[in-house]
């Protein structure tokens, strides 16, 4: 039997070792200072993690919920925050970012470079009429300039839109309209499986019709492919920020001052803007950064592989890593380009110690086996994180193993881009390790798990996940459209005592111990019969089995039943052989309806060879519903491979 194997036939915790909890970060008295006075909590950490131009004498003014107001009385600049003041405190020549392009090249900036750049590219924006409160479109790759850009609006007090650059000139438009952006800064293109992707044409085919707000388009040459340019409005990057003054004054602004805008899907259809201000957020980001990773600026190499065009990115990648001054690794491609272990190259060539990776991508290097990461020198590897959607136990402990060693905490983090930053996770140093369970409200954080009528479930029991008490990273409005705001998240639970709650959809567990276990949003938990069933159970019931590498289950109408179990799974390649796909269907089946119950059965299980991803990783099960219900396709444009969808549906024929 495997030591994978073993471990899952065993009692599943996973207790700090004592060397790690004596040199951890977090301290369990973290818990008690929380509990016994959570604004002053909150306020000390402020203090603590940021320099503040004007310091605060308010906490939180939450006297017209769900509209909060943190800190408000207090000034700072977030670039300040995130640069000019360790180069103050003699750390700019400490590494803030090593890049590594996809072809190979690399750049490595100290925090002294990093912030001459940033002075360089805010001059640029100011003279180009940019002034706090206004908004600028930023459409590029995981290259330097996208996290110097980020800053720079950051440093004026104007506010950044980032778009991924996956998304169409549709969708860019649709964001660029509303934001209703002055500057859009993009590249001519940008590397991604081993060929040059345009940004700049699709730009200019959002811009086509003449009536955007947008003034300027400021374009970094990166792919070296040939761009059609508007004179008076297109400025190259090399021609403007690389000749500009390093010389800038971090102006101090109000911490309610407007930082970024968002967008993310909703059941509309229209993406929301996610509003988030500066000095609440920044103060969220740093403490769940420092602590949720157990940073040690002065020795630490951090990589979360996220894109900066997602709230990962934002958090993780830029702002959290930065105010803590922290060493980080950014990379521009795809992990099994140009090989299927880069990711293992860039941990062994840059000695990086803590990893922060969405389950998708763990299930991937699952599927591909564990002979890829074995070539490499892991070893640097300390702390491991999750994001982006519930972690089977599988994958966590295959995580561990393989990738950590067997010795490396997992901190599985839960979190979205309404709230900013982690919200339930473990502590290491502190937290017994349970694979596949978030866990515990963070320090400082509030959350229950209600049934329908509004009560607290008992250990043992699911319901839906809210946050009872405001925190400091929370979103403070969809742009806009405030009816909209308080109608998505607020309204749910309006009527509780203390005042609204927030609800932002997912469904929840606790266990025995009253641990918290992530079902998925509500939309991908079914009703089958009267019964409530978790997607994300069956998915891990059905990677469970040895024959599975990855699954995705969705609730597909059903007269009988109302919703049936549909699943779509991807088999190992060692067991493509070893059945037919409706043999394959059979057997997973009954191993389902052993590992959960009859209820639980999938009607209809299709092997696939791919499932439809963002670039974030994570899968659109809205589109798996639309073949298994056989409706037409939704849209695809978020996918990484709209091919695959045609790929799915041509083998379901």
């Amino acid at each position: 039997m495997s030591s994978i194997d073993s471990l899952l036939h065993e009692d599943r915790r996973f207790p700090p070792s004592p060397e790690f909890a004596a040199d951890a970060v977090a301290k369990s008295d973290l818990y008690g200072q929380a509990s016994a006075d959570r604004l002053g909590f909150w306020a000390d950490r402020a203090r603590e993690l940021l320099h503040w131009h004007t310091p605060f004498t308010q906490t939180l003014d939450w006297s017209a919920p769900p509209v909060a107001r943190w800190f408000a009385d207090g000034e700072l600049n977030v670039a300040y925050n995130c640069l000019d003041r360790h180069v103050a405190d003699g750390h700019g020549d400490r590494v803030a970012y090593h890049w590594e392009g996809e072809p190979g090249d690399t750049r490595t900036l100290t925090y002294a470079e990093l912030t001459a750049e940033v002075k360089r590219a805010a001059n640029v924006l100011a003279g180009l009429g940019i002034r706090a409160g206004d908004r600028v479109a930023i459409y590029l790759p995981m290259i330097p300039e996208a996290i110097v850009a980020m800053l720079a609006v950051a440093r004026l007090g104007a506010v950044h839109s980032v778009v991924f650059g996956g998304f169409s000139a549709d969708s860019l438009r649709t964001r660029i309209d509303d934001a209703e952006a002055k500057l859009v800064i993009t590249a001519d293109g940008g590397y991604r499986k081993g060929k040059v992707f345009p940004l700049k044409p699709t730009v200019d085919e959002s811009l086509a019709d003449g009536r955007s707000t947008v003034e300027h388009v400021l374009v970094v040459r990166r792919g070296g492919n040939e761009v059609a340019w508007t004179e008076g409005r297109d400025l190259w990057w090399h021609d403007t920020v690389a000749t500009a003054s390093d010389e800038h004054e971090a102006e101090a602004f109000p911490a309610e001052n407007p930082l970024f805008i968002l967008y993310t899907s909703g059941t509309t259809g229209k993406p929301k803007g996610i509003l988030h201000t500066s000095g609440g957020y920044l103060t969220h980001v740093a403490y769940t950064h420092r602590n949720v990773f157990d940073l040690h600026p002065e020795r630490d190499v951090y990589w979360s592989t996220a894109d900066v065009g997602w709230v990962t990115g934002h958090s993780y990648v830029v702002y959290g890593p930065l105010a803590n001054g922290a060493t980080s690794v950014i990379y521009e491609g795809t992990p099994d380009t140009p090989h299927p272990g880069r990711w293992w190259e860039l941990v062994q060539k840059y000695g990086v110690t803590i990893l922060y990776a969405a389950p998708t991508a763990i299930r991937t290097f699952m599927k591909i086996g564990r002979q890829e990461p074995q070539k490499w020198d892991l070893s640097s590897l300390r702390l491991l994180g999750s994001v982006g959607e519930p972690i089977n136990p599988e994958a966590w402990v295959w995580y561990r193993d393989i990738i950590g060693g067997g010795t490396t905490p997992i901190v599985d983090t839960w979190w979205q881009t309404e709230t900013g930053g982690i919200m339930i996770s473990a502590l290491p140093g502190i937290t017994t390790l349970k694979p596949g369970s978030a866990q515990v409200p963070l320090p400082g954080v509030s959350v229950e798990v209600l049934g329908e009528d509004g009560q607290p479930v008992g250990n043992g029991q699911g319901g839906l996940l809210v946050v009872t008490e405001p925190w400091p990273g929370m979103l403070r409005g969809i742009w806009r459209d405030e009816q909209r705001f308080r109608e998505t998240y607020w309204e749910r639970f309006a009527d509780a005592p203390d005042g609204p709650l927030y609800f932002a959809g997912d469904g929840a567990r606790r266990d025995a111990d009253g641990d918290i276990w992530l079902l998925g949003r509500v939309d991908d938990v079914m009703n089958v019969s009267g019964h409530r069933l978790s997607t994300a159970e069956i998915e891990s019931a059905l990677v469970s089995h040895p024959w599975v590498a990855e699954s995705a289950v969705v609730g597909a109408r059903d007269e009988t039943t109302g919703q049936a179990v549909v699943a779509f799974v991807i088999v190992k390649a060692s067991q493509a052989e070893v059945a037919t796909a409706s043999e394959a269907a059979e057997v997973l089946r009954a191993h389902v309806s052993q590992q959960i119950g009859a209820i639980a059965r999938p009607r209809q299980i299709f092997v696939v060879t791919e499932l439809p991803k963002t670039r974030s990783g994570k899968i659109m099960r809205r589109l798996l519903r639309d073949v298994a219900e056989g409706r037409e396709l939704g849209d695809t444009t978020t996918l990484t491979d709209a091919g695959v969808m045609q790929v799915i549906t041509d083998r379901l024929r």
